[in-house]
């Protein structure tokens, strides 16, 4: 059976003594140094154009130094322009134009998966917006007019003794120096409840049950019923 040549002696090289490197079959024998003739091995040998080469005589790559010439400063000033232009060209070119995806297998499967998250997320923010809004206090209406501040009927009200008049079912109504803020803005949805603002006081409460609760909304002088979770005692 015949075998190759060395790429060094041009000698048939047979399969007990080949060595495979840099695409050709050597002799162990002949793969050295092509300077020094240093024999080498596939741990500490480098190759340069399919050549061996140890460390010392590996051939290093040199750069031709340029001469800062103004003609050479012109030529790169230029070729720097035309890449600018051809670069804003093709940016130009490009804007407006839809951009193919494969369609395979894998790339569609993603693609669901992406929109039935996305159609997860959208719909649990919708139903978020839905409990929120549900939840927020009414706003006051426009032709709602609050009545004019008095400083010295406040202060008559507030020095007034407090009188309790007992109630049936247990709970009690206090009139005097009682009184109750609003936290929030309410409008009445019923011809017997009181609308008010945030930061109105309520005077004459009485308590009906642990949601609602009746009372003199001072700003505007009207008595009826309110939440008794938009107001605070004061």
């Amino acid at each position: 059976m015949s075998g190759k040549p060395c790429a060094r002696c041009t000698r048939i090289v047979y399969s007990m003594e080949q060595l495979k490197c840099l695409d050709q079959i050597w002799h162990k024998g002949c793969f050295s140094c092509e300077i020094c003739n240093t024999k080498l091995t596939m741990k500490n040998y480098k190759g340069y154009s399919k050549k061996p080469y140890c460390n010392a005589h590996y051939p290093t790559t040199k750069f031709t130094q340029v001469a800062d010439t103004p003609e050479n400063r012109r030529v790169k000033a230029n070729t720097k322009t035309i890449s600018n232009v051809q670069y804003h060209k093709d940016l130009e070119e490009q804007k407006g134009k839809k951009i193919s995806v494969e369609s395979d297998p894998l790339t569609d499967k993603a693609m669901k998966n992406t929109k039935i998250q996305s159609n997860l997320v959208y719909h649990g923010h919708a139903e978020t917006r839905e409990i929120e809004n549900a939840h927020r206090p009414q706003e006051k209406p426009k032709n709602q007019q609050k009545a004019e501040y008095n400083p010295m009927r406040d202060l008559q009200e507030a020095h007034q003794p407090a009188v309790v008049y007992p109630q049936a079912g247990g709970h009690a109504a206090v009139q005097g120096s009682t009184r109750y803020v609003a936290l929030y803005d309410y409008a009445a949805a019923d011809h017997d409840e009181v609308s008010f603002s945030e930061g109105d006081f309520i005077i004459n409460p009485e308590i009906i049950d642990d949601g609602w609760m009746t009372g003199t909304v001072k700003s505007t002088g009207r008595t009826g019923m309110l939440p008794s979770n938009y107001v605070e005692k004061v």
